[in-house]
């Protein structure tokens, strides 16, 4: 042993002497049963073995030391009597606030990109069809709903349908305000609707969209990100333009509407809830349709949601993420009319045997934006029927 190692161990042996003098100096009697466990400490980094008085390496994997010097007490017998759980059960039973009504839209003010068509229209529809349940419900099982208990809803939701294609986001306005009138004749809160034009991908578009927004409605309270679309090349061959064009619907789009919004609730001092589409595709790599742009930008804007559910959470703002599996809309439809074995080979990875509805998405929509889910943020809900569990 050399010299400068003999040293070093004669100082660290000091070193260690004198903290166990000074631990059983200074710490106090326990008053109560305790039990108490040795305290282990981990290296300042998880990759870098500690070392030995000898400076070399310790065992591989020796990553960790416990220190038996310093003890931590836990409750013991005498406090093994669990905690009182009358604040719990208070708001449970009778007298209770029920759970559905949490689920309520009503009073909200909705704004939904990409509303004309697809997903996005069925978003629309879901501010109206479920936002304020009746008092009592008709059935104590009627809990899933689905279009066709519209009757046991009334609204007073309103919503701004936001599309490149202002006329179809006009035509859609009525047809839902009609639908609601028809199903709903006695209901004396008539909601208001609007259609907008915006390119989500444009700055400029997007914060004079959110205004004329702002100037119809007051107020602006939920957001959900539906504009988007997907391409199939092979990344090699892929035009550049095309990818930047996806991009920036996908992303900035998403971006650009999120951040405005954000804009407008933290100056209101008002709490909000937003709702980005994205993807399974943003997890996974689909099979057999080359999109590795498309899959980017999901997985782009699934992060973004987790990112800004972080920043804005001290205002009361939250974001979350809906991920869809394959869903029946009228586009996939022509896509699969075209390819009858892809439907096929699709269907075949599924769990549950099929593709999806875009009316499974109003439920888990309804709950992201409304108090049910008051203390969920940054998460991201796979609505895939089990595709990305395989």
């Amino acid at each position: 042993m050399s010299l400068q190692s003999g040293v070093r161990r004669t100082l660290r042996q000091a070193l260690v002497s004198t903290r166990q003098h000074l631990h059983h100096q200074t710490t106090p009697k326990q008053t109560s049963p305790t039990s108490s466990s040795p305290v282990r400490f981990f290296s300042s980094s998880p990759r870098t073995p500690l070392q030995d008085e000898e400076g070399t390496s310790g065992k591989e994997g020796q990553y960790a030391r416990t220190d038996h010097t310093i003890q931590v007490s836990y409750p013991g017998p005498a406090s093994t009597q669990l905690p009182p759980t009358d604040n719990l059960v208070k708001g449970i039973g009778h007298g209770g606030v029920p759970t559905l009504p949490t689920f309520s839209l009503q009073g909200k003010v909705g704004v939904v990109t990409g509303g004309a068509r697809g997903l996005g229209l069925v978003m629309g529809r879901m501010f109206f069809f479920f936002s304020f349940f009746r008092s009592p419900l008709p059935h104590p099982h009627c809990l899933i709903l689905t279009r066709k208990t519209e009757g046991m809803v009334v609204s007073g939701a309103s919503l701004a349908i936001v599309d490149l294609n202002k006329e179809e986001a006009t035509k859609q306005a009525s047809l839902i305000l009609e639908t609601f009138k028809r199903d709903n004749p006695s209901s004396d809160q008539i909601p208001t609707i609007t259609a907008h034009y915006a390119d989500v991908s444009d700055p400029s578009s997007v914060q004079a969209c959110i205004q004329e927004i702002i100037s119809a409605h007051g107020k602006i309270d939920g957001l959900v990100t539906s504009a988007g679309f997907t391409e199939n090349f092979e990344a090699v061959s892929y035009p550049f333009d095309r990818v930047r064009k996806l991009w920036g619907v996908n992303v900035d789009g998403t971006w650009l509407f999120a951040t405005e919004v954000a804009k407008h609730l933290i100056e209101r001092g008002a709490k909000g809830s937003m709702v980005f589409i994205g993807s399974m595709s943003g997890a996974i790599v689909n099979v057999p349709q080359p999109q590795a742009p498309y899959n980017a930008a999901k997985a782009a804007v699934r992060h973004m949601a987790s990112s800004l559910a972080v920043e804005w959470a001290k205002y009361g703002v939250r974001v979350n993420v809906i991920s869809p599996g394959y869903m029946l809309t009228a586009l996939t439809q022509k896509i699969l009319d075209d390819n009858p074995d892809l439907k096929e080979k699709w269907t075949s990875l599924i769990p549950q045997g099929k593709m999806g509805k875009p009316e499974d998405l109003m439920g888990p929509v309804t709950f992201l934006l409304s108090d049910a889910s008051s203390y969920v943020t940054g998460a991201d809900l796979r609505v895939d029927g089990g595709y990305t569990c395989t």
